[in-house]
């Protein structure tokens, strides 16, 4: 009984595919998109054009396997105008790297005709990335204690524990992120990740800042987790 659950639909001869089954491939394969959709983009920052990628790419690869089912001449061609396509979008994260591989995954197991495996498969892994993206990946939050102090310094000003009585007072795990010269070297602009110990006091401590910078330019925005890219 599982071995006819399991096994393709297509017969290991077939030339051609019917209309019955190609539709049933293809419905398989979108709803396994739309599921690992859901599941991958659960409590994450997710763009619509890429949740749309999720749901429309198992039924995609899906069509592509079925075309070139036993023809490895199509297959062929197939592999060359795919290695035609360059993406030119900025480099995702790992994750979504991860995630598009994914639902080729799915669509592949679609196109061999694998439909129980394909919704298997897609089942166990949007599970796996529903608790990841629920404990795991965005289990931490950032506060709203937690801050990014970016703050302009004259070249005479040496930035080396400049700022760190003004630290102490106001904030906890201080930590240099990034020290950058501006202005033909004239300029540092200095990079902090802080938590601060009382947010009512947050204005009090950028005064403090400006008088020490020389009114030059301090800006503080909310703490933004890193992401690492592939």
């Amino acid at each position: 009984m599982l071995s006819t659950i399991f096994g393709s639909i297509f017969a290991t001869t077939a030339t051609t595919i019917s209309v019955g089954t190609f539709l049933l491939c293809i419905g398989v394969s979108l709803l396994t998109g739309l599921f690992l959709m859901f599941a991958c983009t659960y409590k994450s920052k997710a763009s619509n054009t890429f949740k749309l990628t999720l749901a429309l790419l198992p039924a995609m690869v899906a069509v592509v396997i079925m075309m070139v089912n036993g023809n490895i001449g199509a297959g062929v061609a197939v592999a060359g105008a795919f290695s035609l396509v360059r993406f030119r979008s900025a480099p995702g994260t790992a994750k979504d790297i991860g995630t598009i591989f994914l639902a080729m995954g799915a669509g592949l197991m679609a196109g061999m005709g694998y439909l129980a495996y394909a919704a298997l498969y897609a089942v166990i892994m949007g599970i796996v990335m529903l608790v990841c993206n629920r404990f795991i990946i965005n289990g931490k939050k950032s506060s709203s204690a937690d801050k990014t102090l970016r703050v302009t310094i004259p070249e005479d000003l040496d930035y080396t524990g400049v700022f760190d009585d003004i630290f102490e007072r106001y904030a906890t795990n201080v930590e240099t992120i990034k020290v950058k010269t501006a202005n033909m070297g004239s300029l540092y602009k200095l990079t902090y990740n802080l938590t601060l110990n009382d947010i009512a006091q947050e204005k009090k401590m950028l005064d403090e800042i400006r008088c020490r910078n020389g009114n030059l330019e301090v800006s503080m925005c909310r703490q933004e987790v890193a992401t690492n890219e592939l």
